[in-house]
């Protein structure tokens, strides 16, 4: 019996001595099945975070995009109110260019039966010009006369286009009418005998004064516009007024000479400008009128008044 209980307890032994490198085995086994668990717990878990990043940074970039949209929403609003504004300021001048443009297009339609009689307009228009320098006051007529026979041989030059004779015609005109609004001063010669200036003369040296001593005296002239003609002997002592009702000179009295020679000296720009007291020569409502009522003539010289 000893016997036999001593072969069960080598049997033990022997079992426990085989199970304990398989116990070893499966506890090795399990604590790496932990780690490799944990391994792949933590990469998911890596993975999980860069999906969100990612899924976070698409909404943030969508964001931006259309915080960006909004605003250059926000940009086009406002442009296209201007834009509306703008637009409503611009319709009357966009109706008035209308309004001018049929205007013009009528005028043009017109144009066509005044070119055809403008050649004879505008030897009218000269024809006045030579009566009213005629019937005008007496000065600088020489020279007013020549621009006007300038004119006629212009006309008459077959090379000279209507559109350049228009522009020299109506510039004559516009010169006559600048004589009404100057204050003008210079020297000439005035007729002793019959007292009749020649006004039209250009400033005279001594050598034409001696020559003409016997007939004709060096005075200085001023002309205040239309209204006013006069002359003045050097030494002050003899003066005039030229009437043009009576068509001659009438002599200024002592006081009035003395305001003539103020008139010069304001002409010449040797005093300050100020009031004169002077007889005039004629009345403005019996000055000649210029007649210039061609429709080619207004619309061409922007409609010039009467001097």
């Amino acid at each position: 019996m000893r016997h036999t209980l001593n072969r069960w307890q080598a049997g033990l032994a022997l079992s426990l001595a085989l199970a304990a490198p398989v116990a070893q085995v499966s506890a090795d086994e399990a604590m790496s099945a932990e780690n490799l668990s944990a391994e792949t717990l933590s990469k998911e878990a890596l993975a999980a975070e860069e999906a969100q990043a990612a899924l976070q940074a698409r909404i943030d970039a969508a964001d931006d995009a259309t915080r960006a949209d909004i605003e250059a929403l926000r940009e086009r609003q406002a442009e296209l109110r201007q834009l509306t504004a703008y637009n409503r300021e611009l319709a009357p001048r966009l109706d008035q260019q209308a309004s001018t443009l049929d205007e013009r297009e009528a005028a043009l339609d017109a144009f066509g039966d005044t070119r055809e009689a403008l050649p004879g307009m505008l030897r009218d228009l000269v024809e006045r010009l030579r009566q009213w320098i005629e019937a005008d006051l007496p000065f600088l007529k020489k020279e007013r006369l020549a621009r006007v026979d300038s004119l006629e041989a212009q006309l008459a030059d077959g090379e000279v286009s209507h559109a350049e004779a228009l522009d020299r015609v109506l510039a004559a005109w516009r010169r006559e009418l600048d004589y009404g609004r100057e204050l003008d001063a210079w020297r000439g010669l005035v007729d002793v005998a019959s007292m009749q200036a020649r006004a039209n003369d250009a400033p005279t040296d001594s050598s034409q004064a001696g020559a003409d001593e016997s007939l004709s005296r060096e005075v200085d002239f001023l002309r205040i516009g239309r209204a006013g003609l006069y002359y003045l002997t050097p030494d002050g002592r003899e003066g005039g007024v030229w009437k043009a009702a009576a068509g001659e000179w009438q002599p200024l009295n002592g006081a009035e000479r003395a305001e003539l020679d103020k008139g010069l000296r304001i002409a010449r720009d040797q005093r300050a400008p100020e009031l004169l007291t002077l007889p005039i020569s004629q009345a403005v409502s019996d000055a000649p009128r210029m007649s210039t009522s061609s429709t080619a003539v207004n619309q061409r010289s922007g409609k010039e008044g009467d001097a």
